[in-house]
């Protein structure tokens, strides 16, 4: 069973790895690994697939391979010509707003909206679903990230 506190602790999880990769990359860091880190640690692709529509992707919108997601976290494979690397932008902190999470057993959807912090310190806001699964060992995992910026 799935708790409001888990999808809670996972939120702050990936907005602080965003962060984390943003930083990394600012200090000539390795970026990568820790964008690699992130996806491993956070997302659904070993165990099962991941249904992944990025924001700013749009040739290539949907992001259903390790390799995908990670270009556009970083923009570094060549993967997706298109990706400039999102985490890496100087995000500088990342808070959620859910809307709603609706939680059926090993299963969780979670809808609002999600602002980040640019480096001159104003906050982006972006509007999330994402759907979470429990792996084998009962840690959750990300199976629906769709994300888009809202309409004006």
């Amino acid at each position: 069973m799935i708790t409001l506190q888990e999808v809670e602790i996972a939120q702050e999880n990936w907005g602080q790895g965003i962060v984390e990769i943003s930083t990394e990359y600012d200090n000539g860091g390795d970026f990568v690994k820790r964008a690699e880190l992130h996806i491993n640690s956070l997302y659904d692709y070993k165990d099962g697939s991941v249904l992944f529509k990025p924001t700013f992707a749009s040739e290539m919108q949907f992001r259903s391979t390790f390799e995908a997601a990670l270009s556009y976290f970083v923009g570094e494979n060549g993967v997706c010509p298109e990706d400039s690397g999102f985490a890496i932008k100087g995000w500088t902190n990342v808070r959620f707003q859910n809307d709603n999470v609706i939680i059926h057993g090993s299963t969780a959807l979670a809808m609002g909206n999600y602002f980040f912090t640019n480096p001159e310190g104003n906050e982006v806001k972006v509007e999330y679903s994402f759907g979470y699964t429990k792996d084998r060992e009962g840690n959750l995992r990300i199976c629906l990230h769709h994300s888009s910026i809202p309409s004006v």
